[in-house]
């Protein structure tokens, strides 16, 4: 059997004496160890895996060579979470994606934060290619995040709503140097919600295709349309963009049905069900095998 995943123990200690407790959804920490690198301690909402799901979609991110945040498994006090290592502390500055859609998109409304219809891949593209001021920097940005796209549909990722996307920036001698952000933030995925009752009851019956497909996205295809799943986002967009997704798409290569089982595996079993593996296991290879058609 695979070894299991690590559990970063988060110590009280290591918490900033004037961070107000607030809420039990998350809190920054620096570990001793960490090289001034702060890290976010993320609680799964009541009843669901959103740990789990952080900690595999940073490993499928890693077997698919995209660029993504550091994700551990971690514990709090006898609470269980997940643990994301800051790409930007001490550093660059990152700008979320609704602040870079308001200053290119007229009339976006950055505070909008469910089912923004103007996020739009095509707005998302006009974003980039300002920032980026045009020219093959804005290209190798949008082929960036054609792969977080794919990266969305193999997991069935539905959060990429425009605060879980950004731009860093760097200050140089003679103005800004700029990156896409690592991919982050992807509890939303691998069927997370569900118990296991009905995990169980769709792999019994079939109906595993009809969950994903039926999965709805935060990426729009037309700002006047209804939210599409993350498969059906790439399925139209690598018609219309066959020279970004082309690139994103070959990074599945990297992932064969026995990295996904290891990968998933390697959660342990206290931590995550063996029908939430199971199932997610499914899930991912329903998605991969539908992306992989277009390699055909």
């Amino acid at each position: 059997m695979d070894t299991v995943y690590q559990i970063m123990e988060v110590r009280p200690a290591w918490r900033p004496e004037s961070e107000p407790m607030g809420s039990k959804k998350k809190f920054w920490f620096r570990p001793d160890d960490s090289d001034r690198r702060d890290w976010l301690f993320k609680y799964p909402r009541r009843g669901t895996g959103e740990h789990w799901a952080e900690k595999i979609a940073a490993e499928i991110a890693t077997t698919l060579r995209i660029p993504h945040a550091k994700v551990e498994l971690a514990e709090f006090q006898g609470d269980r979470g997940s643990a994301t290592e800051s790409f930007s502390s001490g550093g660059p500055e990152l700008q979320h994606g609704n602040a870079l859609l308001e200053v290119s998109v007229y009339n976006y409304r950055p505070e909008t934060s469910f089912r923004h219809s103007s996020h739009t891949l095509a707005n998302i593209w006009e974003a980039l290619d300002y920032e980026f001021a045009g020219g093959e920097t804005a290209r190798e940005a949008r082929i960036t995040i054609a792969e977080y796209a794919v990266l969305d549909a193999v997991i069935g990722n539905t959060d990429r709503h425009h605060e879980n996307w950004g731009v860093l920036r760097a200050p140089t001698g003679g103005g800004w140097d700029r990156t896409v952000a690592p991919s982050f933030d992807h509890a939303s995925s691998l069927g997370r919600e569900l118990q296991d009752t009905r995990r169980e009851r769709l792999l019994a019956e079939n109906r595993l295709a009809a969950y994903a497909e039926r999965a709805r996205g935060a990426v729009y295809w037309t700002a006047d349309g209804d939210p599409i799943s993350p498969l059906e986002l790439v399925r139209r967009a690598v018609d219309c963009h066959p020279d970004l997704f082309g690139p994103a798409l070959a990074k599945l290569d990297h992932l064969d049905d026995e990295s996904i089982v290891t990968i998933v595996n390697r959660v342990p079993d206290d931590w995550m069900s063996p029908v939430a593996k199971s199932f997610g296991i499914a899930l991912m290879r329903y998605n991969r095998a539908r992306l992989g058609e277009f390699l055909q």
